[in-house]
């Protein structure tokens, strides 16, 4: 093994624990994988910059317009009101209703917009229907996954294959070339979450009173200001004591009965009742204050911690939010958010304390906000916030949707029918549907998720690497040396294995891009068509439903379904190792050696 091999695999390796300990962000991670390789001369410039001009890049980035603008038209709309209908139904026809809209819909959009459109409806048939989020949203994600697979367009791990065995000068995949054995995939997942995956799905009840859904694990207090205190007609941020200790203000009450927002100017005055959030310790040593009576503890409920025009709202933190890894006050959130208001954090299983304001968010940490109607809008309008409270519902505007429509299916007839390449024929369809005024084009600037476009040029420069350097032919002939003697679906089968383990503990492009070049290879070293192995790497990088964290719509759905993390294992795993098996009987059919 060369010096300069032994060097990408040092780089890549590196990556991969950064990948899985999820320590930086993703995009952060695999821009900083292409310097190395720039910084080594592993890559010269052309080729290191060459993700950002990547046909695959570029579709990606164009499809993220043509879904927002589906988004915008209200077209999408009535799938989610429609699910309260199907519930009354029973739960098997809501399931499958559920899992084939979900199917359908990432077919042809991002499966993470798909779930996030469909979550907060899933979420309000708890109290509809009293049916807990745990029974349906893990199906949603999963549905939502094995819809993306069944077309070109569905994910955008399927456009960076393509885009790869491209530029290794084999043909680009069709736009329905994976749908027949995507849709074996599909019905075999549907089937089985129906039967063995509905009875291992856990029915854990949804916990409804605020103090259950996130139970901050402290207490909500009440401190009552006297004339001895010695701060008084002081502002809160020079107060020593919220200074010092680790509390957090939710309300003052003036002694007239007012209750008075919590700003940082706002002065403590004789007669105050402070509403407070600390632990138990903090009570004890307030209780030696002088000049503070501490009162009984109060119950967590919304009357207790709003004013007469706000309320609570519940958001999910999205997996390509720029929120992750800062802190609520490192944002300074109320100013970010027009005075929204952070009063508890559920992260995953662990319930967050009084120091909420110093923790490092994650995608799929649920926010308690406190906000007014009017100022809850700014989280309406974010893309890295979803309101679970509530759903939002575009107008349905019937021209736009039509037209819309005739666009979406012109960008995948004319690239079906190898018209157009399929990189043309998105981009000329975004265009248009701005032109058209079905998005404008500060909505088409905010619609395309740059974290991922970052990623995808990022990761493309591993594959890149490894074929240049000789690595990717390398672990090729180590695989078929293992496996070669048993025939070509057997090392099919093993690639298809590896990639679906890769994929449940780091991104799902991350290993397509490293694990497509080592496909091809393989293929080249059993003088067999590259086709099959190549569809054995997309399929499976897409099939992750083993932990939270292997794909974003598993992350989303984690902390709303109440979920464990070894409710993915005990429910996905056998799912997995049954569409291994469909995958090694039905890829050599569809994608013949």
């Amino acid at each position: 093994m060369t010096f300069e091999i032994g060097l990408v695999f040092s780089i890549i390796g590196f990556a991969i624990v950064l990948f899985f300990t999820e320590k930086f962000t993703i995009d952060t991670v695999s821009i900083g994988v292409m310097v190395a390789f720039l910084l080594t001369g592993i890559l010269d410039v052309e080729e290191g910059l060459s993700g950002f001009s990547s046909p695959a890049t570029i579709t990606v980035a164009a499809m993220f317009v043509v879904s927002a603008a589906i988004f915008n038209t209200g077209l999408l709309d009535s799938f989610t009101q429609k699910l309260s209908a199907q519930a009354g139904k029973g739960q098997t026809h809501l399931l499958f209703t559920l899992m084939m809209s979900a199917g359908f819909l990432s077919a042809f959009i991002s499966d993470t917009a798909v779930v996030a459109l469909l979550m907060p409806a899933v979420i309000r048939l708890n109290t509809t229907d009293n049916i807990p989020p745990s029974k349906l949203l893990m199906p949603l994600s999963f549905g939502a996954l094995m819809g993306g697979i069944c077309t070109l367009l569905g994910t955008s791990t399927n456009i960076l294959v393509s885009g790869i065995a491209e530029k290794a000068g084999l043909p680009s995949f069709g736009v329905f070339e994976m749908s027949l054995m995507g849709l074996v995939f599909f019905a075999t997942g549907l089937i089985y979450m129906l039967t063995i995956g509905r009875w291992l799905t856990p029915n854990r009840k949804a916990k409804t009173e605020l103090g259950e859904s996130i139970q901050l694990g402290n207490y909500l207090s009440e401190l009552v200001i006297l004339k001895e205190y010695a701060q008084l007609n002081e502002p809160l941020f020079k107060q020593g004591i919220f200074d010092k200790l680790p509390i957090k203000p939710l309300q003052i009450i003036r002694s007239d009965g007012r209750k008075v927002r919590v700003y940082p100017n706002t002065s403590i005055q004789e007669g105050d009742i402070i509403r407070i959030n600390c632990d138990k310790e903090t009570l004890e040593k307030i209780k030696t204050i002088v000049g503070i009576e501490l009162k009984a503890d109060l119950k967590w409920n919304e009357e207790n911690i709003t004013d007469e025009d706000e309320r609570l709202y519940e958001a999910l933190v999205t997996p390509n939010s720029f929120l992750v890894n800062k802190s609520i006050k490192s944002l300074n959130f109320k100013r970010l958010y027009n005075q929204v208001m952070v009063i508890g954090i559920r992260h995953r299983s662990d319930m967050l304390d009084s120091l909420l304001s110093k923790t490092a968010l994650r995608a799929g940490d649920i926010l308690l906000l406190r906000a007014t109607e009017e100022s809850i809008q700014s989280i309406e309008s974010s893309e890295d916030l979803l309101l679970l409270s509530e759903t939002k519902h575009q107008p349905l505007n019937k021209l736009k949707s039509i037209l819309t429509l005739v666009v979406l299916a012109l960008i995948i007839g004319l690239a079906s029918f190898e018209v157009f390449p399929i990189v043309v024929t998105a981009v000329a369809g975004a265009i248009i549907l701005i032109m058209l005024g079905s998005l404008s084009t500060e909505q088409a600037y905010k619609a395309i998720d740059w974290k991922v476009i970052l990623m995808l040029a990022g990761v493309l420069s591993m594959g890149l690497a490894l074929e240049k350097t000789g690595g990717s032919q390398l672990i090729g002939a180590s695989i078929v040396e293992g496996v070669g003697q048993f025939g070509p679906r057997a090392v099919m089968s093993a690639l298809f294995a590896l990639t679906f383990m890769m994929t449940n503990v780091m991104s799902n492009n991350a290993t397509a891009a490293l694990l497509a070049p080592i496909a091809i290879s393989i293929a080249a070293a059993l003088d067999v068509d590259s086709r099959p192995m190549l569809m054995a790497v997309t399929f499976a990088a897409s099939l992750s439903f083993m932990t939270p964290m292997g794909y974003q719509t598993n992350t989303m759905i984690y902390t709303p379904g109440n979920y464990r993390f070894s409710d993915y294992l005990k429910i996905g795993t056998p799912l997995n190792l049954l569409l291994w098996i469909v995958a090694t009987i039905g890829i050599p059919y569809f994608f013949p050696f």
